[in-house]
């Protein structure tokens, strides 16, 4: 464990649309815990452009005391190579009234810019990757197996979340 965050969890990771070959967003936060995804980004004032959150799990969301608009691409559980299939997107939802209840198949959700998803010309049944990355959005190590438990960490827990 160091400084409170266990060690099999990355505290950022990029989101690259392996379909498509592009990057849905270069530096992401992870949350996993309850209180960090019911915290989400709210109370923030704005999202740098290559940045985001990953929320794990997650099947639902919403926007309350949110101050900017974000797409959501909701992704299923990892699979044996390590990628997720995009199984809903949600572009451009709006702050304080837009409510995502459930996106069915989800395990885990990507809050981004609005523009991402076009940008990456991001479809659903598309496959996206999540690696572990430094703060500024270079790759944390090039070992496999660091990618490797990234993808496995982040496939080990099947439960579903409440509204975040």
């Amino acid at each position: 464990m160091t400084r409170g965050v266990p060690d099999r969890l990355p505290v950022r990771v990029r989101a690259s649309n392996r379909t498509r070959g592009t990057v849905l967003g270069a530096s992401l936060e992870v949350s996993e815990s309850f209180v960090g995804r019911f915290l989400g980004l709210m109370g923030r004032r704005e999202l740098p452009g290559d940045g985001g959150m990953w929320l794990r799990p997650a099947s639902s969301i919403h926007m309350l005391f949110m101050r900017f608009p974000i797409d959501v691409v909701f992704l299923a559980r990892a699979g044996t190579d390590g990628g997720r299939r995009v199984v809903s997107l949600r572009p451009n939802l709006r702050p304080w009234t837009s409510v995502v209840w459930w996106a069915r198949g989800a395990d885990g959700c990507l809050e981004l810019p609005v523009g991402a998803i076009e940008a990456s010309d991001t479809v659903v049944g598309d496959l996206v990757t999540l690696d572990p990355t430094a703060r500024d959005g270079t790759s944390a190590s090039s070992s496999p197996s660091a990618s490797s438990s990234a993808s496995s960490s982040a496939s080990a827990s099947s439960s579903t979340s409440p509204a975040r």
